[in-house]
């Protein structure tokens, strides 16, 4: 509990700057791409320990073409795609026997990632006041083989309430600081379990704090809460993590890092991303 106070105090005293920079965080903020504009982030992850009880494989983990993909469809509306292109896992240990059939290749597995596809909408402007508003809803494609030890490959379908709150300004538009946070719902299939779900409470509080016009300093916490009074059926255990990094700006594209620290049993006990950021003009401005 300390340590969550501690990373809670951080993100607040720390912690958006431009329309939806969202990279290196997870939390979702309530600002959407441009209307007929394309933003498109892609990353590395290096997590040490990483847990898969489903499997019961335990090791470090490398996720390669970590990428988002956003469309603005309207002032108000956006869709995305976000995914793991191949994880790579060097096993440290395994539970024997497993809880599934596995096919690995010795101490180590590779596997596609479990593709997300979702909207979000901006439900309400921020005032002097009142924060602004929004929704995103979707679902995890079954785009991994269970086999591989990494991905669950099950359908799971969310929804979430966001709220973002923009403080001070810098010359011109620029807020000197954004904190937004998510709250929601998951229902996640259990894999081992015919006919049987578990509903997970989804949660987010991040920041990001303009240091200058090239440089941000960005947090979170974020996870999601089993609700059973037990264990949780596996594949769908309670996770979380702390993240503290910075975004750059350079010309058109935009780079980040962060440092990455879990806070749950089955969390990564650390790691580091690394990722890159360009947002297209929207085809309704006309070019200079």
């Amino acid at each position: 509990m300390k340590r969550l106070f501690f990373c809670l105090t951080l993100i607040f005293c720390l912690t958006v700057a431009a329309t939806a920079q969202q990279r290196p965080l997870l939390t979702e903020d309530v600002d959407t791409t441009p209307e007929g504009a394309i933003e498109i982030g892609a990353g590395v992850d290096f997590l040490q320990n990483a847990k898969f009880p489903l499997s019961g494989l335990r090791g470090d983990l490398t996720r390669i073409g970590d990428v988002r993909l956003k469309v603005g469809f309207s002032s108000n509306v956006e869709f995305q795609l976000e995914g793991v292109l191949q994880n790579f896992l060097a096993i440290n240990s395994a539970m024997t026997p497993s809880p599934i059939p596995l096919a690995l290749d010795g101490n180590s597995s590779n596997d596609a990632g479990d593709f997300i596809l979702s909207t979000k909408i901006k439900l309400r402007n921020e005032t002097s006041n009142l924060p602004a508003l929004g929704f995103k809803f979707g679902f995890q494609m079954p785009n991994s083989d269970q086999a591989r030890g990494i991905g669950t490959n099950q359908i799971n379908v969310f929804g979430k309430f966001l709220v973002q709150k923009k403080f001070g300004k810098r010359a011109g538009k620029t807020p000197r600081l954004n904190v937004f946070g998510n709250v929601g719902l998951g229902i996640m299939s259990a894999p081992l379990e015919r006919f049987t779900q578990n509903d997970v409470l989804l949660y987010g509080l991040a920041g990001i704090y303009n240091v200058n016009e090239r440089v941000n300093i960005v947090g979170e916490i974020n996870g999601r809460a089993s609700t059973r009074s037990g264990e949780a059926p596996l594949g769908t255990e309670s996770v979380g993590q702390f993240r503290l990094g910075t975004q750059i700006k350079a010309s058109s594209l935009r780079f980040d890092t962060a440092a990455i620290f879990g806070f749950t049993k089955n969390s990564p006990r650390t790691g580091v991303t690394f990722g890159v950021t360009y947002q297209s003009p929207s085809i309704f401005t006309p070019a200079k």
